[in-house]
């Protein structure tokens, strides 16, 4: 690749975490949630997918300095073994993206259906930290679980009710309002409705954290993304989507992200893929934006 053209997979392929690591990609390649809650499986495969995309963009050609220095911090770690016992699974990831939270790195997942959201808290109780969860999502993912399993629609749920008290509240924005209970509506410490969430809003959604979070970004909270696990209309626009993930990127408050729901089986041209990649890619330019302010050091 001639360096007039640099592309984020000259980082990022096999990219080795090392003692100057400030973010980190891992894939978690599991939709055994999204089989129990009754949706099309298939997010198994976006990891790969997510990655084929964002391999192929380049960093930011209005100011790459602080892209290119996030970057060369950058490592990507392959995916989590998945052997389809979903809580064994979830308990892997959650082992992963605990030590990186212990050396100060960002870790970023890359689902999976939004089980993955789960093993991503669980990474926050192997370190015994409090954290609040940030949910961009069209459903509230708060139902009780089947049989005594967890599954794709009940993470958020799952982290209220961890017997570590760890999960200090859930907010869930993008919700649509004739696809979720109004019981379920009530679980969550705050909710934005979808047609309530503008740039400005998600912005100051973001702006406002104090403490802690995880942020998960549910692709289907996105107006009519076409591969996801659970399709719909009447979403958010993209480009609030967008300015959501570089806003998480750039707060010092979010710890963690998490990309889910992305199933390429389903995708029309690879559309939803590349809006998986890119709000990848804004989380990314976010963080670098909060390195070049805040200088050396870990967020």
């Amino acid at each position: 690749m001639p360096s007039s053209d640099p592309r984020l997979g000259n980082w990022l392929r096999d990219a080795p975490l090392t003692d100057h690591t400030l973010v980190a990609l891992v894939g978690f390649p599991s939709d055994e949630g999204v089989r129990r809650n009754g949706g099309r499986p298939g997010a198994a495969a976006g990891p790969t997918a997510i990655r084929d995309v964002l391999w192929r963009m380049t960093p930011d050609a209005r100011d790459p300095a602080p892209f290119v220095a996030l970057l060369d911090r950058a490592a990507d770690l392959g995916d989590v073994d998945v052997t389809g016992d979903l809580e064994a699974d979830q308990a892997r990831l959650g082992a992963v993206v605990g030590r990186l939270l212990a050396r100060g790195v960002v870790p970023v997942v890359l689902g999976g259906g939004h089980e993955t959201a789960y093993g991503h808290f669980l990474g926050w109780v192997e370190t015994g930290r409090p954290v609040h969860a940030l949910n961009w999502d069209a459903h509230a993912d708060v139902r009780p679980l089947v049989d005594g399993r967890g599954h794709s629609g009940s993470p958020f749920r799952q982290m209220l009710d961890h017997p570590s008290g760890l999960c200090t509240g859930v907010t869930v924005a993008g919700l649509h309002p004739w696809r979720v209970a109004a019981d379920h509506a009530r679980v969550p410490t705050a909710v934005v409705w979808a047609e309530d969430l503008t740039a400005s809003r998600a912005e100051a959604l973001v702006g406002a954290l104090d403490g802690p979070t995880l942020a998960s970004f549910d692709l289907d909270a996105v107006d009519a993304a076409p591969g996801v696990s659970a399709p719909g209309v009447g979403g958010i626009s993209a480009a609030v989507w967008l300015r959501a993930a570089a806003a998480c990127g750039r707060s010092p408050d979010v710890r963690s992200v998490d990309v889910v729901e992305l199933s390429p089986a389903h995708d029309i041209g690879g559309r939803t893929a590349a809006l998986a990649a890119l709000t990848v890619w804004h989380v990314l330019r976010g963080l670098a934006a909060r390195e070049a302010g805040a200088g050396p050091g870990v967020p």
